[in-house]
This record gives structure tokens, sequence and C-alpha cells, in this order.
């Protein structure tokens, strides 16, 4: 931590004061770190590491982490953001895929409220996860906060599965390609909504609260990137079960260009869909949650 100290020093860049004990990773903090442990980022993992301490303080602000708070880093790579994290003063669980940087990621928050996992977050066992994470006697029940950097190939199956099983997760800051954040967030008409944002509706609010230039990361990613935040309601915003409600809405996306009178013929006859209060020449992208809920609805009633 001493020499990490003194590159930090020597980098000129840190927002922290010459009291402040936690050290920033800057560029050439991020890459004497590579070096001494002979790594390089993956391409395969989509590894860009952030490299700007106003950005991070951005994020940990957009994520509303507060003193005490339980936070779970997805993909915390060397640690940029998770400092920022316990800099904040909150509990991080930290799960990194990369079994290599394990080492370097468990060097930076040597001296931090971290705890490292090295795990695939697609397939980790996140149950058995909660319970050996430390809790409180006053949070029997804890509720988490995710912030997270996610490789675009795995960010919207990572939500999607995560909402729907862990209910626990209720606060989200995720940083994505544009492209997919923006899907994730879209309202009903925009070009962008699909599956990804109805299906997130279901369980919540998503919005997009900021862009990020490809220019804060190491390497420089060749895409655009953004914050989404989502907020997932106590309870599904439908009172329908979620399977039935996503299978139609992939129905109907699945062939977003046709009427749903086309797309979801293997689901629902013109007449039902009329009955849900639903124009059959509308397209997928046109209906709000609560059409889908009434679609849902319909549907279950034709197969009991």
């Amino acid at each position: 931590m001493e020499q990490l100290a003194h590159l930090q020093h020597e980098s000129g860049r840190s927002l922290s004061s010459s009291s402040d004990p936690v050290v920033r990773l800057t560029r050439p903090v991020l890459r004497d770190i590579l070096d001494r442990h002979g790594l390089s980022p993956s391409r395969a993992l989509g590894q860009n590491f952030l490299c700007e301490p106003t950005l991070i303080d951005k994020i940990v602000r957009l994520a509303r982490v507060a003193p005490g708070d339980a936070v779970v880093e997805i993909g915390p790579g060397l640690g940029s953001l998770t400092v920022g994290l316990a800099a904040a003063g909150a509990s991080v669980l930290a799960i990194e895929i990369d079994r290599h940087l394990i080492p370097a990621l468990e060097e930076v928050v040597a001296d931090l409220d971290v705890t490292v996992v090295q795990a695939d977050a697609l397939t980790l066992d996140w149950p058995s996860l909660f319970d050996r994470w430390p809790r409180t006697a006053s949070e029997p029940e804890r509720r988490c906060r995710v912030v997270a950097n996610l490789p675009y190939n795995i960010a919207t199956p990572l939500v999607l599965d995560l909402l729907r099983d862990r209910p626990e997760l209720q606060h989200w800051l995720v940083m994505v390609q544009r492209e997919v954040g923006e899907r994730l967030a879209a309202e009903p008409g925009d070009s962008a909504c699909g599956i990804p944002s109805v299906l997130v509706s279901y369980w919540g609010h998503a919005e997009v609260v900021g862009r990020v230039p490809a220019e804060v990361f190491f390497p420089r990613p060749n895409v655009e990137s953004v914050l989404v935040r989502i907020e997932r309601t106590e309870q599904p915003r439908l009172d329908v079960p979620f399977a039935p409600f996503a299978a139609l809405v992939r129905a109907g996306f699945g062939q977003r260009r046709k009427m749903l009178r086309r797309s979801l013929a293997s689901m629902l006859t013109v007449q039902q869909i009329e009955a849900a209060g639903v124009r059959p020449t509308d397209r997928a992208e046109q209906l709000d949650l609560a059409a889908w809920g009434r679609l849902t609805s319909v549907h279950q009633e034709s197969v009991r």
C-alpha cells in the first residue's frame, strides 16, 4: 500500500487530501499494479478499468451510497470503484470472475471493509454467499445496493436474472454500454423499447442518469457507456406471475415488426387481445406495462 500511495502522490491527480489514507487508482497507479503483477487487461472479459477519480466520486453519489450501506460490486477489476465505495463508508462485497486479478485486487483493498470473492456472477450461489457475508444484529435481512461496471455481453442477462431471483438487491447503479443501458431504461414507444425494458419495469423503475466518456477507462474502449439506476420495488408492479408475463413479452417482441395479432397468435386470439383492452394492430413496443399485465391475465384465464 505504501508503494501505491507513493505512485498516487506522484501522479498528482488524486482528489484525496493529504490526510486521506485512501489510494485513488489513476492511470499511472493502474499501470504499476498491472506491471508488478504481470497482468494485462483481458479483452475476452471486457476489462476496461476506471482511472478517473472524479467519475468514481460521481458514481458513488449517484448510487446514493451512505456510511453503513451494504454494497455488492460486480466486476471490481483492480478496485478503482471499490476504493471509492469503501471510502464512502460502505461494506463492500466485491465479486470478480478473473482469478488472475484477485491478488492485485486484494492488495488494493487490504485495509478497507471489502470482502473479495472470486466467482462468476452469472452462476454464483447467491444464497450461500449472503449466508457467509457478515450481517449485523440490526440487519437480519440485509437490503443491498448493487454497483457494477458490467461488460456488455453479460449485462442484460445478469440484471434480469438478479432482479428476478434476489429481492434483497433493491438499489442498483450499473455502468453498461450505451445501447444496453438505453434498452434497459426505455419507455413504451421508444425505439429502444424491447424485452429488457419491459421485464425490468415489472420489478421496478430504470433510468439513465449519466453518460461516461471513453477516456476515463484504461484501456480506452471503442464504445460509449452510460450509468443506469434501477430501483426495485418491494412488490412487483403487476399482480400477475412473472413467468407467463415474461413468456408473453418475449413472444410479442420476437417478431417486433409484426402487429400483435401476428406476434401473439400462438398465445392469444384477436378476440382475447381486444378483451384485454389492447388493439390487435398495435406493435409490442407501443404497449405500456399495464397492457402487458392485462394480456397476461387474459392468457392465464384461457389456459386454466
